[in-house]
């Protein structure tokens, strides 16, 4: 069998129309798994990773269209060929305008059926080396790039350079959308490790039944609807790094199994007695403290010490409020090529108001805001109404108020309070002295007394727009 050919999932009902095509798809080179109904081809599909799905439409229980969707869930780039008969061509059609790749009417020409087989898996190796060559072409960009210019980003950094070419395994912390897996694959990427898979497994995603399975992977017949082997994300990392994202949620019972992992560098698949080598690196991220879930009696120890070779903190994004300006543009411009129009910029208030917002979500957080506020400002500058925030803005200066029991700058630490202000003096110092020159860079560099660089990277951090010298009208 040429392994070049491909991996071909059959999906139909009739146990002899199954072993014909079977046999007549093994003879042209094709490695064929088969299903004789659409729940045992989902299972098929995520254990199994078939190069392209033959389905017949009509069939028991989950038929060929409720497949096709549930596909187009579980993996949106598998092209699903379904199988009709004359009476039901409108079918097919339908199937065709819900995303099916292809359809063949029985009964089929035998040499349609490969034609339309390898067609399908070349267009599908093509987009899979795109995607590839993409997250290739990611690897250089630095985390600056990445999560923004600030102080505080700057000091993370060389810590992560520090740790890349390592195998040490790294704790990394953070509030949720501060940037975690950002700084896993930065790891990952600029690792001798890079040119091997990256896999992220959210322990708090998937439930306990199930995720000793994701992680170990099991045998052929080692529980109900286990049709073929199939490899867990240790397998799947191999040579590699494996992220395990939320690692506090981990049940104790599988925290001991990783534990005898790390320790021995082999697994035991489900249902498995042979042992198997991994050879991964291992990065976990957490939004807890790890320390006190020892101490409460809910993370093991053992565990603990053995995961806390080298630990990064990521700030969250109201320690770094010069990061603020930086993203928002450039969550921004994402919006408008994805949108292919919308809003350039932002009104001075409106990004005040992001300046000073606490974001307890984070960069995430901010993603979610500006694209909303992208749609509904369409092609106008986005104002304060798009963005919809309470600005802690307006909770300052009450603070501060003469009359206000309250301390001023109640909550906030001294380091904060000069973040706020010193990204908002700086922006509106450059926004002033930009019209007072026409938006003439050099000259607005000479009376501030500073380089020409300096002016262009502060325009940049601070999301300033210099068409004409006029900011945002």
């Amino acid at each position: 069998m040429n392994p070049q050919a491909g991996q071909v999932l059959f999906v139909d009902d009739e146990s002899e129309f199954r072993e014909l095509i079977s046999h007549l798809l093994e003879r042209e080179g094709f490695s064929v798994l088969t299903a004789s109904e659409g729940e045992s081809a989902l299972k098929t599909v995520r254990t199994g990773k078939p190069d392209v799905v033959l389905s017949d439409i009509k069939m028991p229980g989950m038929d060929g269209m409720e497949l096709l969707k549930s596909l187009q869930k579980l993996d949106p780039e598998l092209p699903v060929v379904l199988i009709t008969g004359y009476g039901d061509i409108p079918g097919a059609v339908e199937a065709m305008q819900a995303g099916a790749y292809d359809y063949l009417v029985k009964p089929f020409q035998h040499d349609e059926t490969i034609r339309v087989l390898r067609r399908a898996m070349d267009e599908r190796r093509q987009k899979l080396k795109g995607k590839f060559l993409a997250e290739h072409m990611q690897r250089n960009v630095s985390l600056s790039e990445n999560m923004g210019p600030s102080e505080a980003v700057g000091e993370l950094i060389p810590l992560v350079n520090c740790v890349t070419d390592s195998d040490l395994t790294v704790i990394i912390s953070g509030e949720t959308g501060s940037g975690k897996e950002l700084v896993a694959r930065a790891i990952h990427n600029n690792s001798h490790r890079s040119d091997a898979s990256f896999q992220p497994v959210d322990c708090g995603a998937i439930s306990e039944t199930l995720l000793e399975n994701e992680l170990f992977g099991h045998e052929k017949g080692s529980f109900t609807g286990a049709q073929e082997r199939a490899q867990g994300k240790f397998e799947a990392a191999r040579q590699g790094t494996l992220l395990l994202d939320e690692i506090s949620n981990m049940p104790l019972n599988a925290q001991a199994k990783l534990l005898r992992v790390l320790q021995e560098k082999k697994i035991y698949r489900i249902g498995g007695t042979s042992p198997v080598d991994v050879d991964v690196r291992l990065l976990v991220a957490t939004n807890e403290d790890l320390a006190a879930k020892v101490s409460a009696g809910m993370f093991r120890k053992d565990l603990f010490y053995r995961l806390n070779e080298f630990s990064l903190r990521v700030p969250p994004l109201r320690e770094r409020r010069e990061d603020i300006p930086y993203l928002a543009k450039k969550f921004l411009d994402i919006t408008g090529a994805e949108l292919k129009k919308g809003a350039k910029d932002f009104s001075e208030p409106a990004m005040q108001m992001l300046v000073e917002h606490d974001w307890p979500g984070n960069a995430r957080e901010l993603r979610s805001v500006i694209r909303r506020a992208a749609l509904l400002a369409d092609d106008e500058t986005i104002t304060e109404k798009h963005l919809e925030l309470h600005s802690s803005a307006a909770t300052a200066r009450t603070a501060s108020a003469p009359n206000n029991k309250t301390a001023p700058f109640e909550g906030l630490s001294l380091k904060e309070i000069v973040s706020r202000n010193t990204v908002s003096v700086e922006r509106e110092v450059l926004l002033k002295m930009l019209r007072h020159t026409g938006g003439n860079k050099a000259k607005a560099a000479r009376i501030l007394q500073i380089d020409n660089k300096t002016v262009h990277t502060k325009i940049k951090q601070l999301g300033i727009n210099t068409n004409g010298g006029d900011h945002n009208g």
